[in-house]
């Protein structure tokens, strides 16, 4: 560490360690009243920051270790009333320290978070669907949809229990070359007291239970957390249905979906009760209710076109055997609905693509039974406006670089609506930031 210990000191000074007027005792005998920083180094040691050799004297000329430094930066560490700003230079010489912070049984994890407010991490995702179905005539109808996506993910933290969390997305159709479009996806305050977390305003909507079966969208409200293994999750809010239908619409498409249905929102209250042993098992139980007239004008949904909510129940369950195989399953059911009132799907998994680790990589097959009016917003590659479609899913991850992961998947099966063929090929490259 090349750098006098006094300059050091008196340097550090400057960040707050003593902003009152200099009036200290001197305390060490080779520290003259005259000395460039004598006023530094008195009311350093007189707030217990610097402590000087059992012989009286500070030795203030000598080079520092990085082990004196760090003692010095603990003791700082320590000290109360420092603003903002000098907080976040000790914190990040608590980060450059760390090392020898933690020899001295100081940990710095807790305050290395602070060193910045905001933290940003992002995603530049592209995806292709390429999609078959056959039509009453028995010709196949071919969409294609390209899509580029960037998705800004802030966090701001406002202390130690509260921070805000949001998500900017800005999406464009690669083959029409269209302007990007760009909003503000959710944005919620998350409160985390331990086993006890809160999050108020608009938020990710996933239903864990069921592992994305029945929901992974976004909803406005509120959301309740507690437990750690077995935990219980309460959810109420607003969930806007035409935005979970028109997800993976183009944009045309979507614009006419919504002059003919309307911008209909649904009142939305559920419960969770899922457990994770950290390890090998997992399984939940979930119900949740949502209530709208647009049920009421859909087709296929109820005999009398009265009925104006969804009342759906789902489970779900996965066990890992040994380190790279993974059965999994889930159930959903709609009492309130007359038609296809029942959703499922089992899969099977080998290891996994991660990307933070290149050259890592995984395969699944599944088998899924999806209708729309139990999988309101599936989490499902394959799955978009006319998603009620019965059959085989199979497809592979692999991460050539790292923060990087590619996906190719291959859907075959048949709509539920007229048990016609059906097809999807599908694939995904992300790159994370």
């Amino acid at each position: 560490m090349k750098k006098a210990l006094a300059s050091a000191l008196t340097t550090a000074l400057v960040v707050g360690a003593a902003s009152t007027t200099f009036a200290a005792a001197n305390p060490f005998s080779d520290l003259p009243a005259g000395h460039w920083a004598y006023d530094a180094v008195t009311q350093l040691a007189a707030d217990g920051i610097i402590e000087g050799y059992g012989d009286g004297t500070f030795r203030g000329d000598r080079q520092m270790t990085r082990y004196e430094m760090a003692q010095f930066i603990a003791r700082l560490m320590a000290k109360d009333g420092l603003n903002g700003v000098d907080k976040a230079l000790v914190d990040k010489l608590a980060a450059e320290f760390s090392d020898e912070l933690n020899n001295l049984g100081v940990r710095v994890s807790n305050l290395e978070k602070h060193s910045d407010m905001v933290q940003w991490t992002g995603e530049l995702r592209y995806r292709y669907w390429s999609r078959r179905a056959e039509n009453w005539d028995g010709n196949k109808k071919k969409t294609n949809t390209n899509q580029l996506q960037l998705r800004l993910f802030p966090t701001a933290e406002v202390n130690d229990h509260w921070k805000v969390k949001a998500r900017l997305t800005s999406t464009m159709e690669m083959s029409k070359d269209t302007t990007p479009t760009t909003q503000l996806t959710y944005v919620y305050a998350d409160g985390n007291y331990g086993k006890f977390n809160v999050q108020l305003g608009k938020m990710p909507f996933y239903s864990v239970a069921d592992d994305g079966l029945v929901m992974d969208d976004f909803f406005s409200g509120a959301k309740i957390d507690y437990g750690d293994k077995f935990k219980v999750t309460l959810e109420a809010g607003r969930w806007n249905m035409t935005r979970g239908v028109t997800r993976n619409m183009n944009a045309d498409a979507a614009a006419a979906y919504r002059d003919l249905a309307g911008d209909e929102v649904a009142s939305y209250q559920g419960i969770e009760l899922n457990y994770d042993d950290g390890n090998k098992f997992k399984a939940g139980l979930a119900f949740r209710r949502f209530s709208s007239d647009a049920f009421k004008y859909t087709l296929g949904y109820s005999k009398n076109f009265k009925e104006d909510t969804a009342k759906i129940f789902s489970l779900g369950a996965s066990y890992r055997f040994g380190s790279s195989v993974t059965l999994k399953g889930a159930f959903a059911r709609n009492t309130a609905a007359d038609y296809d009132k029942n959703g499922h799907y089992i899969e099977l998994q080998y290891k996994g693509a991660n990307q933070k680790k290149k050259g890592s990589w995984g395969a699944f097959v599944a088998y899924r039974y999806i209708s729309d009016n139990v999988s309101l917003a599936p989490t499902f590659d394959t799955t978009n406006w006319d998603s009620s479609e019965k059959g085989w899913d199979l497809g592979v991850s692999y991460a050539p670089l790292h923060n990087t992961l590619t996906k190719l998947g291959y859907f075959r099966g048949k709509a539920l609506a007229n048990d016609r063929d059906k097809s999807t090929l599908y694939a995904r490259v992300s790159f994370f930031f």
